[in-house]
């Protein structure tokens, strides 16, 4: 299987994805735990089949010290007691913000207030700024069919 498009070989594409990237940069740098990143990134990708994205999140969140009990709960977060309040505020905080064509009125205000009881405002921007930038490289990938599997740890730092 192979990409419809290859985003670095292709001059515009790899413009987008550098932009993409440094946002990715600043969401790195900022306050909100990594975990906490590394667990949105997976979640969102699960939700829209992303199989590169859940590839790549799921080696770097265990290449980082992740471990595999919490990897495989993921998907079945608010039923496992592996995670933190604050890591099922954000994660509740991500299925709503990906899946917001599903509900009318977008993000309810109780997913909201829960994750602001947990993180301060630049945390909160930089989780939705991480829920944002998932979504968009998740679309990308799907679109492109961009195939799952071959990804190592670190291969695009």
């Amino acid at each position: 299987m192979e990409a419809r498009l290859n985003l670095f070989g292709n001059a515009l594409a790899g413009k987008l994805v550098k932009q993409f990237n440094g946002a990715g940069r600043e969401i790195a740098e900022s306050t909100l735990p990594a975990a906490t990143q590394e667990l949105v990134k997976i979640r969102a990708s699960q939700i829209n089949g992303c199989g590169f994205c859940t590839d790549m999140h799921t080696k770097d969140a265990a290449h980082a010290g992740e471990t595999a009990q919490r990897l495989h709960l993921v998907a079945v977060w608010r039923e496992a007691k592996v995670f933190t309040d604050a890591e099922r505020a954000a994660l509740a905080l991500t299925e709503e913000g990906t899946r917001i064509a599903d509900a009318a009125g977008g993000v309810p205000d109780e997913v909201w207030a829960d994750a602001a009881k947990h993180y301060d405002e630049d945390q909160l921007a930089a989780l939705i700024g991480m829920i944002a930038l998932i979504n968009a490289y998740n679309r990308m990938n799907v679109i492109l069919r961009t195939p799952a599997g071959d990804y190592q740890p670190g291969q695009f730092h």
